[in-house]
């Protein structure tokens, strides 16, 4: 039995994945499944960069305004429920064009994904309480003791990861890097053809610069009050993205409104130089140029028709 063929259009943020995925959605009769792990979360417009009303009225999307912010949404869920929609598309007739820059929900969406053991809200709870009392860092030195595999594929940063890796560790006595090489993320229920958009490093850097000033236009600080008016507190994990951090930060007096742009163009670039990174190592990735449109074009149509193609997989 064939495989239902996506196109993913993924790559770093502000790369013009969504002007990109709204032209061929438009040309191939199709419709867009968000990958973006921010877009999910209701409320949240101007920070996430969500499409337009006038971009949803055009195409249809899928994936977007899922949950509250103050509400769970993981990799395993985006996976389930992407697929869901994947199959609603395609007994339409309709063609699926998979969009967005979270890589592990793209893996989890088109490789399947390790669960693992239920989670313990017990230990989450003291284990977040270390974090707040010893740091992130401290938890990180724990993760590297018991699982270096592990440690070297998640950020410093990156708490969730971290108090979930430990959480695996700690009910199954085995590391989680473990499970996941077992699991090998070899769950491959589609034909896929996965573009992404290669700009020299500092043209993306120039746009996201642009796309910051955007934001703040747009209303960005009104946006951030608004969500802390409702009740969606500075603690929550949608309130650390790229944008509502700063803003929050600012609104709580502890940096100038310039200093919170500032910093909201240094965070999204080195997010940006992250993704580069991950997507530069799956080895499946198509890499075009802008001015490549034709090209992107005869790709989409010979997969679709069920023809391969060359891979090209250098991004700058």
């Amino acid at each position: 039995m064939d495989k239902t063929r996506l196109i993913v259009i993924t790559g770093p943020t502000a790369s013009g994945k969504t002007g990109l995925a709204l032209e061929l959605a438009g040309l191939f009769a199709g419709e867009i499944v968000s990958a973006d792990s921010m877009q999910v979360f209701k409320y949240m417009d101007i920070g996430t960069a969500k499409p337009t009303k006038d971009q949803r009225a055009r195409v249809a999307h899928h994936l977007i305004d899922v949950v509250a912010p103050d509400e769970d949404y993981s990799a395993a869920r985006y996976s389930r429920e992407a697929r869901a929609a994947i199959k609603n598309i395609n007994s339409r007739g309709k063609k699926v064009f998979v969009v967005g820059g979270t890589g592990l929900y793209l893996r989890a969406l088109t490789r399947g994904i390790f669960e693992g053991p239920a989670r313990v809200p017990e230990l989450r709870e003291k284990l977040l309480k270390e974090a707040e009392l010893k740091g992130c860092a401290w938890l990180y030195e724990r993760l590297l003791k018991v699982d270096p595999a592990a440690a070297s594929s998640i950020h410093p940063n990156n708490l969730t990861r971290i108090i979930r890796a430990l959480e695996v560790y700690h009910v199954t006595k085995r590391p989680i890097s473990d499970f996941h090489k077992a699991h090998a993320f070899a769950d491959e229920p589609f034909s896929c053809l996965k573009i992404a958009v290669n700009k020299p490093r500092e043209v993306i850097y120039g746009d996201i610069e642009g796309r910051v000033e955007r934001m703040m236009e747009e209303g960005l600080l009104e946006e951030t009050r608004r969500l802390l008016s409702m009740g969606y507190h500075r603690d929550l994990k949608p309130m650390h993205g790229l944008g509502y951090k700063e803003m929050t930060s600012y609104i709580s007096g502890e940096c100038t409104l310039d200093d919170a742009v500032a910093s909201i163009k240094t965070n999204t670039k080195r997010y940006a130089k992250r993704q580069m990174t991950w997507f530069n190592g799956e080895a499946d990735i198509r890499w075009f140029s802008p001015d490549e449109k034709r090209e992107i074009i005869s790709a989409v149509k010979a997969h679709l028709k069920g023809l391969s193609g060359n891979s090209k997989r250098v991004a700058s």
